[in-house]
């Protein structure tokens, strides 16, 4: 797999900021660097991330939080319009669902309900992918997108932007799996960035909902398959990608 020194850069104020360039895509051709970057969330920027961002020349951030999470950590970019696309967090709605049935959460229970969320973000919440991608065939400058850990939404928009891209499965999985060596995950000792149900969980299961796992990326992908007959007709038919909109997009992220 292509790598960079750089694929991810060290921010103070967050630590699953990376881009996506170098991955070899359609015809060999690797992503441009500096134009497309994931990340977990931006609330605790300090001057100097923000100097950076300035730097690379983020326009556009795309912000997959939930209504309540944007609430709770608001950030602003003064060289980026912010575009909230929408997805709340359902998974910590069904832990607090099954706490309150007094249904123990073991790290088994949780890797359900975070394979239950991916199905339910490719099935229930096409529309949001739909328009991330209009903003990449939009964007005029690098652009960011992000959820509030930077793994499940996030991971999941990266790996169709990838797909879309004509990158390997197999660089996509790695790139997903990038989050577990990255990603400094919140502690019971901050309670103003999780939530009761997440404080409240075993070490074993609150473990499982921090990291990510092949397994989860499979589950959406296999809903992918079985709903629309692999991901090329789900781009197409539920998110609208067409193929002139994929040249398009490999035209501006590729290089020649």
């Amino acid at each position: 797999m292509p790598d960079h020194p750089s694929r991810v850069l060290p921010l103070q104020g967050a630590s699953n900021f990376r881009d996506l360039g170098g991955y070899v895509g359609h015809q060999g051709r690797p992503l441009r660097w500096r134009l497309l970057f994931r990340s977990d969330h931006l609330a605790h920027l300090t001057p100097q991330d923000h100097a950076v961002l300035q730097d690379i020349g983020v326009t556009r951030s795309l912000d997959f939080r939930g209504e309540s999470e944007r609430a709770a950590a608001s950030y602003h970019l003064p060289s980026a319009t912010i575009h909230p696309l929408t997805i709340e967090p359902v998974v910590v709605q069904r832990m607090q669902d099954l706490q309150q049935l007094r249904e123990p959460l073991s790290a088994v229970r949780m890797q359900e309900l975070m394979r239950e969320l991916y199905r339910g973000l490719v099935q229930d919440h096409a529309h949001r992918f739909a328009e991330l991608f209009d903003h990449l065939l939009q964007a005029e400058g690098p652009l960011l997108f992000h959820c509030t850990a930077g793994k499940d939404r996030t991971g999941v928009a990266a790996a169709f932007i990838l797909w879309a891209l004509g990158v390997s499965r197999e660089d996509i999985e790695r790139d997903y799996l990038l989050t577990n060596q990255h990603f400094r995950p919140p502690t019971r000792q901050r309670p103003g960035t999780t939530s009761a149900a997440e404080r409240s969980l075993p070490d074993e299961a609150l473990a499982v909902l921090w990291r990510v796992e092949r397994d989860f990326l499979d589950a959406a992908l296999a809903a992918i398959d079985a709903d629309h007959g692999g991901m090329d007709r789900y781009l197409t038919q539920r998110l609208g990608l067409t193929p002139a909109a994929r040249l398009v997009l490999q035209r501006k992220y590729l290089a020649a």
